[in-house]
């Protein structure tokens, strides 16, 4: 009974974000030659916007607020911030880190999607490393979608065997070093929709548990990771984004179908495939207001064969690694997971500079390897946001979120969760 109302609630809201969608679709998709998307139109009407440069700029009398209309402007120039900062999560506890942010547009058509690469280097209190570098490029007239994703991680990090504990406090901890190769590109078929192929490798080496671990757990998990995971094959993705502002949106709608293959011929430990389909909606609300409304359906199923433990769907290892504010990176794990999330994000200065979320997020987790859809695992909180980027309205993102049983902490993001 529980399965079939999970189900139930999985389809409703999906219908909910995609009948938001639907209005945006409308505005993006019929757009003439010299027409401007209502978005932009409402910014120009907006005071002048000010990030972080310019707080720094003003204290040093070296930088000039720049005007709304003139950050609206398509041109070509990059746009680049880089933010030092020193933060706090679950999973890393206190962390330093550089990041940096480069956007810029590909032509000046007022339709060209955005443009950003985005990287830092992130060293925290547990000994973990995280070197990230994310692209996501968009050529002239958006005929083709680039989308990198590489990462190297020396991770030490708690696990919580399958399904999950309980005791949010019922950690095991490993540590591991790892690698993640993921490219993909996608080229357009009709205005906002695109298909492609691309390619991920995973690897997982030096895996080492550094506590002692109940036989259970020893047993169902640990034996089958030995020294080192691997995952490598290719990848079909079918995309229609409406966004303009992937980094940020204001409004439209994204949904994502990503099948994964991995193959002993390509270099995997094991055979096995896996489907993930994510659907997000951002409403202007109220219209003119620059609130937004943004619904996040994400859906990650094994389709064949098991992938490896650390290859499981799980708490906060989406692509992104921002699902499930509110418990901690790997809290839940199983064969197939099932994630609903909803934000409103408005501004607390009219400037741009600070903002505020609030959020409320659930998650659940089927498979032969735990039990079937048996629990929802609710986690809700509220956030600021302070503006990195005008250019790319790329936001420093910090959140406290609250799970279930005492679950509750620090999240800290650059660039919207979703």
């Amino acid at each position: 009974m529980k399965q079939k109302l999970i189900l139930l609630i999985s389809f409703l809201l999906l219908l909910f974000s995609i009948s938001y969608g639907q209005s945006g679709i409308e505005k993006d998709s019929i757009i003439e030659k010299d027409s401007i998307p209502s978005s932009i139109e409402k910014e120009k009407k907006l005071p002048p916007q000010k990030d972080l440069l310019d707080v720094v700029g003003s204290i040093f009398h070296s930088k000039k607020l720049s005007d709304t209309a003139n950050l609206q402007k398509r041109d070509t120039r990059i746009h680049l911030s880089l933010l030092p900062a020193v933060g706090y999560s679950l999973q890393t506890g206190f962390a330093g880190l550089v990041s940096g942010n480069i956007a810029f547009y590909s032509d000046t058509l007022p339709t060209t999607k955005i443009s950003s690469i985005t990287s830092s280097i992130t060293y925290s209190q547990y000994n973990q490393i995280i070197l990230p570098l994310q692209a996501n490029f968009w050529s002239k007239g958006n005929r083709f979608n680039f989308i990198s994703d590489f990462r190297y991680m020396k991770y030490p990090t708690n696990i919580y065997g399958l399904g999950g504990p309980d005791d949010p406090n019922t950690g095991y901890n490993i540590k591991f070093l790892g690698i993640k190769l993921h490219q993909t590109v996608l080229k357009s078929l009709a205005n906002n929709l695109y298909v492609g192929l691309g390619y991920y490798y995973d690897h997982f080496f030096d895996i080492i548990p550094k506590d002692d671990v109940p036989e259970d757990i020893a047993k169902n998990v640990l034996a089958n990771m030995g020294k080192k995971e691997s995952a490598s094959g290719p990848v079909f993705r079918l995309l229609f984004d409406s966004r303009l502002n992937q980094i940020n949106p204001q409004q439209g709608v994204y949904y994502n179908i990503t099948y994964r293959t991995s193959e002993r011929a390509f270099g995997s430990d094991s055979d096995w495939s896996s489907l993930q389909i994510d659907s997000r909606a951002y409403l202007p609300f109220p219209k003119r207001s620059g609130n937004v409304l943004a619904f996040w359906m994400f859906e990650w199923l094994t389709s064949s064969g098991t992938p490896p433990y650390l290859l499981l769907p799980s708490t906060g290892w989406d692509d992104t690694y921002n699902t499930g504010r509110g418990y901690v990176q790997s809290r839940f794990r199983g064969k197939n997971m099932t994630y609903f999330e909803t934000e409103y994000r408005y501004h607390i200065t009219q400037n741009g500079l600070l903002g505020g979320v609030v959020f409320v997020n659930m998650q659940t987790f089927s498979g032969d390897i735990s039990p079937a859809y048996s629990q929802l695992y609710p986690g809700y909180g509220v956030g600021i946001r302070l503006m990195a980027n005008k250019f790319s309205r790329a936001n420093v993102c910090i959140d406290y979120g609250l799970g279930e049983k005492g679950s509750r902490g620090f999240f800290v993001n650059i660039g919207e969760v979703f």
